[in-house]
């Protein structure tokens, strides 16, 4: 259960777009600044392909400029 915390920048004037893209993926929750054009993104996938899988789609978005890992947690078996 891969369990990551990050801080997405969107590219100048996609800040709508990138909470709209990131929010439709799966195992992603969106947590908007109030006064930032930046959110917090927490995933939560529940193994390390499902992970990969979903990294590879935060790398494919048009709108992220930025993604900083804040938080990673990986429960070993």
């Amino acid at each position: 259960m891969p369990i990551f915390s990050y801080l997405a920048l969107p590219k100048e004037g996609a800040g709508e777009t990138m909470r709209t893209e990131l929010s439709a993926l799966d195992y992603c929750q969106v947590i908007p600044a109030d006064n930032q054009d930046v959110v917090v993104l927490v995933t939560d996938t529940p193994d390390a392909t499902t992970e990969e899988r979903l990294q590879k789609n935060l790398r494919r978005l048009p709108s992220l400029q930025s993604l900083s890992l804040t938080f990673g947690y990986d429960e070993k078996e």
